[in-house]
């Protein structure tokens, strides 16, 4: 019995001992295998150093592969404390450099911490300064690689791109809307030192930055460059309070260019204020519309069909009576006896009055809901605008009457244009954007990619049609003819709103527009212009804002390959107009001959002999009367 005991006794040690061994060896292979990675890195940290690496932010595009945001490089400045020798000379000789307080400085290298980035006097500095402290050869400074934005084209598309600040991060526009997509990731040159923070002689790990995800956007640099030019010059010109412009493709929502004045330096972004910067005004400016609005009555109008262009005349004595209100045109005297085109054409206020009488307000604001106006257009820039539409419910004869000429209402440029496209685009309200896609920079692998998104069907293909012809009518016969391009088929709409000030209209302070588009039968591009009290002119948007447009249009013919039309209205002048003539052939003629020929125009002659052997323009073209017609002579 006692030696049985005995037994079992060994037999429950000897379990125990192996029960122990196997837990030891479980916990050797945990420790060995399962937590090998964590344990690694933990003691890692313990002895190795990362000096960072940041990666490159993402490059913006323009559709066509024009950079409009890019990266250069620079230095930043790092410090590891503890391999400092000397702090007091150290922090004495960086400060001198970066011409900075020297007890900073001194706090920076004696603090208690692996590393110290200087910030933000060490941030991004440049290669003048930079190789004046690398030359140093100070132990425990470094100089590590760090990106910075660069806008190639300075203020072009600022309040839409937007800027970053000092620590790559997006603060505004684009760059602050997509900024998790544009961020880079850190990377590092990983070495090794001891306790006391003491460079190992170890080789060094290198762990590769992560650029930022690429972004390409709807713009076409050619015109939003001609856009940009033209608003400068009007600044130049007109000196007015503000001034902006859109131009799209109305068949898709694509923004082509986006622009206003002021404008800023993203580059300089600390000299601007908050108002400045934030201020984009096409998507967050509202104001009354004035007469570009006649295009929504004009378009519900024929929807509706109370209204035959050519057959139905309404006479214009210079004013209307509605109750107590009397509405006056822009023009003293009135207009006359006219068809409805021709209300359209001379853009006269009493003619839309009865058009928005004879709709009636419920169904007049239908399509001003229909059309897009007191909502927000959703397009993808930050601070976007809703604009302000009157309350059906308070709305009476005098409401109605002044919200059919854009007079009262409230709207964005965003809106303004988006809605003007679905007017000549077949009736379909696109949703306006600019971003086009996010690609991964190393593969182009799309991320994320926008596409043409219909909101709704406003009005037929047909009446839409009937929309174009008026507006072309408007360019070659009415208040728009300052837009009219020689071989082109352009449409478009002139507007001079008034401002309010303390609840009254201002004099003699307009905000003057035009919006335009051509081909007129089937448009590639629209472009809307507004002049925010133009000074030194007679404030109407056909002397103003017209020619502005008629030069982006022109350019965007050259950016978009659209070609020359044979069936163009012919533009109807007034008695102080230029007239386009042909150039007639006067290759083979004599100078005199071809002077005779040539009456209509300015001659200017190269070379020597009596004899034309070439001409340019060719013979043919059409160019205004008094342009130089150039003549290249032989014997």
């Amino acid at each position: 019995m006692f030696f049985k005991n005995i037994h079992i006794r060994i037999k429950i040690i000897i379990l125990i001992i192996v029960f122990l061994f196997l837990l030891i060896i479980g916990k050797v292979f945990y420790i060995q295998v399962i937590q090998y990675d964590k344990l690694n890195n933990y003691a890692s940290s313990l002895w190795s150093r990362n000096l960072p690496i940041e990666g490159n932010r993402g490059i913006i595009y323009d559709r066509n592969g024009v950079v409009l945001a890019d990266n250069i490089t620079t230095t930043s400045l790092v410090i590891i404390p503890n391999q400092v020798e000397n702090k007091e000379e150290t922090a004495k000789k960086i400060s001198d450099i970066l011409k900075t307080d020297y007890d900073d400085m001194l706090a920076h290298v004696s603090k208690k911490s692996s590393i110290e980035r200087v910030h933000p006097e060490g941030r991004r500095l440049s290669y003048e300064i930079a190789d004046q402290i690398s030359n140093l050869e100070l132990p425990g400074v470094y100089l590590v690689k760090e990106s910075k934005r660069y806008y190639p084209y300075d203020t072009l598309m600022s309040h839409t791109i937007g800027f970053v600040g000092i620590d790559n991060q997006g603060l505004s526009g684009l760059e602050l809307m997509y900024d998790k997509y544009l961020t880079g990731e850190y990377g590092a040159i990983k070495y090794f030192s001891d306790a006391k923070g003491n460079r190992l002689e170890l080789n060094e790990v290198y762990e590769k930055p992560q650029d930022g995800i690429n972004m390409t956007l709807t713009i076409n640099y050619d015109i939003q460059a001609s856009l940009e030019r033209e608003l400068n010059n009007a600044v130049i010109k007109y000196n007015p309070d503000q001034a902006l412009g859109i131009a799209m493709n109305p068949k898709t929502g694509e923004i082509l260019a986006i622009a206003s004045r002021p404008n800023f330096s993203p580059s300089n972004y600390q000299d601007y204020t908050v108002e400045e910067i934030n201020r984009n005004l096409p998507i967050w400016m509202t104001y009354e519309p004035g007469s570009t609005f006649k295009i929504i009555t004009l378009s519900a109008s024929l929807e509706e069909k109370i209204v035959d262009l050519d057959n139905d005349h309404y006479f214009d004595s210079g004013a209307t009576k509605v109750e107590n209100a009397t509405l006056h045109c822009w023009k003293h005297g009135g207009h006359g006896q006219q068809t409805y085109l021709q209300v359209v054409e001379n853009s006269c206020n009493p003619g839309f009055v009865q058009l928005g009488l004879k709709l009636g307000k419920d169904t007049l604001f239908k399509y001003l809901d229909l059309f897009g106006f007191g909502v927000k257009t959703g397009v993808d820039l930050n601070g976007e605008g809703a604009g302000i539409i009157f309350d059906l419910a308070k709305v009476g004869p005098v409401e109605l009457a002044t919200t059919a000429f854009g007079q009262g209402v409230s709207v964005t440029p965003i809106q303004q244009i988006t809605a003007v496209s679905a007017a000549i685009n077949g009736g379909i309200l696109y949703k306006p954007y600019i971003v086009k896609s996010l690609n991964e920079p190393e593969t182009n692998t799309v991320v994320l990619e926008n596409t043409s998104q219909i909101i709704r069907k406003v009005i037929s293909e047909e009446t839409s049609a009937k929309v174009r012809y008026a507006l072309e009518s408007v360019v070659a016969n009415g208040t728009g003819r300052p837009a009219y391009i020689d071989g082109y088929r352009v449409g478009g709409k002139t507007g001079t709103a008034q401002k309010v000030k303390d609840g009254k209209y201002m004099v003699g302070n307009y905000i003057v527009s035009f919006i335009g588009f051509l081909p007129a039968d089937d448009p590639e591009i629209i472009v809307y212009i507004a002049i925010d009290n133009a000074k030194g002119v007679t404030q109407y948007g056909g002397t103003v804002a017209a020619p502005i447009a008629k030069q982006v249009l022109t350019d965007a013919i050259s950016a978009l390959g659209i070609e020359k039309r044979i069936d163009a209205m012919e533009k109807e002048y007034n008695y102080n107009d230029k007239k386009y003539e042909h150039v007639p052939n006067v290759g083979g003629m004599t100078v005199k001959e071809a002077v005779s020929n040539l009456k209509s125009f300015k001659v200017e002659f190269s070379g020597s002999g009596n004899k034309v052997y070439y001409q340019s323009p060719s013979a043919g073209e059409r160019i205004l009367e008094g342009e130089t017609v150039k003549l290249f002579l032989t014997e």
